[in-house]
């Protein structure tokens, strides 16, 4: 999209769809989307590079195909697949079918997915044959076996089982559009475009979004890397929660540049990738930036790397940046929102401001995106644009329940933190009470505790702390092949039947 003007507006008017529209239009023979180019090797087909003409066509013929198979207006749609080209087709021709999309975490099996997709009423699936050696069709089917809701399976790749609808011949059309015309109240910004999953005391807890609160959350990202207009994107970071759309989807969208995926992490193809991509800005996980580093990536001065933070108590411990590239910490509270951050030059990350969260790097007259104070309990407080207000509403069908509403009132994170009263900054000291994080995935101690007393009685599960995801589960059992047959029966979660496997044994896609 055109910067300056669109910037201001990009927060209060403009859907998904439109950002997309505006990029477009502006440049069609451009490259949009590039595979990651090792992509054969964890799942079906070869690698794409799709100009923006032609991922308008695939979106307009996935949204059209929804519509073909009777799925109403903000129908919710359920989307698990890698970090490929189809993840962000997928999720953004829901939006322009009129739909609502919800992406899951690629870890989530069985049990996840049912437990989610039941809060929210979802009536088809998006799906692949395999990611690696997981055939995440046939835990689709397994999830809508439970789910009466469930209605449709879609699926990419090859070999997929009986009952799913293929979506590969969406590449294609010639021409496609969506036939069926939907209208909403008030202004369509304002509506319902997302459904992410946060893990809270009571379980999985759907978090919705407007397009107004998702493009803050891109803004917050986008405008602290100071991206100019054409500038391509690299990132690691999958689109199945609200940091992941904020830091791949939204800044692509809003600088109109390509966007390079990269699944997983494979060094060879992250450093073709890396090599071939000029100057950009390059999105990781926190953890990856420093190992990346020391291999001899992440040295060029014009590229700016973006580093994801999703355990924030762990940003004052962060070590000097030496690298040229310019680095911009964003820091990750869950579903709720973000704070994007550029190194100053001590190299040093900075503390969360208290109150406005400002940038020296914000166009004049950019919108306020997010608050924070502290609680007099002691946890970390947010409010703003991308703040989530609601909850979702348990009858997803009826598009004129599903507006977002202001609020003035701030949303506690759960994360503990303290105020340094010398620079009136806040500092993150411990994640929310009871809550373990694993390599971006939250658990609730106490529910994973009573999950694995139910499968045996005589197993335990502690988390024990680990450099690079923060924490991990470690357990002890007498029978271990027969608990972790039980786990897998249950579908549940692979790095919870990871604790009891071997150490370097991993089972997880």
């Amino acid at each position: 999209m055109i910067l300056g003007e669109g910037i201001r507006t990009a927060g209060t008017a403009a859907t998904l769809d439109d950002l997309f529209r505006r990029a477009g239009v502006r440049n069609p023979d451009a490259i949009a989307l590039a595979d990651p180019p090792n992509r054969e090797a964890f799942t079906d087909g070869a690698p794409r590079i799709l100009s923006f003409a032609e991922t308008d066509r695939a979106i307009s013929a996935f949204a059209a195909r929804l519509c073909q198979l009777g799925l109403q207006t903000d129908t919710v749609i359920a989307i698990q697949l890698p970090n490929t080209v189809e993840s962000i087709i997928a999720f953004l021709g829901v939006l322009r079918a009129g739909m609502i999309a919800a992406p899951v975490p690629l870890l989530w099996r069985r049990q996840d997915m049912a437990a989610a997709l039941s809060h929210v009423g979802a009536r088809a699936i998006v799906t692949c044959s395999r990611i690696g050696a997981v055939a995440h069709a046939e835990i689709a089917r397994q999830t809508a076996v439970e789910l009466f809701s469930i209605r449709h399976i879609c699926g990419f790749g090859q070999k997929l089982p009986d009952g799913i609808v293929p979506l590969d011949d969406i590449f294609g059309f010639a021409g496609a559009d969506v036939s069926r015309a939907y209208t909403r109240p008030g202004v369509a910004a304002a509506h319902v475009a997302a459904v992410t999953f946060g893990h809270g005391t009571k379980g999985i807890l759907p978090v919705p979004r407007s397009h107004v609160e998702l493009v803050a959350g891109g803004l917050e990202t986008f405008l602290e890397t100071g991206a100019a207009l054409d500038t391509p994107l690299l990132s690691t970071i999958p689109i199945s929660s609200f940091a992941g759309i904020a830091l791949t989807a939204l800044p692509w969208l809003l600088s109109g540049g390509a966007l390079h995926l990269h699944h997983g992490f494979d060094p060879d193809s992250f450093a073709a990738q890396y090599s071939a991509l000029g100057d950009g800005t390059v999105m990781l996980p926190a953890a990856a930036i420093a190992p990346i580093a020391e291999a001899g990536l992440l040295t060029n001065a014009k590229q700016t790397v973006v580093a994801l933070w999703r355990t924030p108590e762990r940003l004052t411990a962060a070590k000097q940046w030496e690298s040229p590239s310019p680095l911009v910490d964003v820091v990750s509270f869950g579903e709720i929102g973000v704070i994007a951050s550029r190194r100053g030059e001590n190299r040093l990350p900075s503390a969360i401001p208290y109150g406005v969260v400002g940038s020296s790097r914000r166009a004049a007259g950019a919108p306020t995106v997010i608050e924070a104070t502290r609680r007099e309990a002691g946890t970390l407080l947010l409010r703003g644009r991308m703040v989530p207000t609601q909850s979702f509403p348990p009858v997803a069908e009826r598009g004129h329940e599903l507006r977002s509403r202001e609020s003035a009132d701030y949303v506690d994170s759960g994360f503990a933190c303290r105020i340094d009263r010398p620079t009136r900054t806040l500092i993150v000291t411990a994640p929310p009470s009871g809550m373990t994080t694993v390599g971006g995935y939250r658990f609730h101690l106490n529910e994973i505790e009573e999950l694995i007393a139910q499968t045996d009685p005589d197993a335990t599960i502690v988390p024990l702390p680990d450099a690079d995801l923060g924490q991990r589960f470690a357990g002890s059992v007498t029978n271990r092949v027969e608990l972790l047959s039980k786990l897998r029966a249950r579908g549940v979660n692979p790095l919870i039947s990871e604790a009891f496997q071997p150490r370097g044994a991993s089972e997880a896609a």
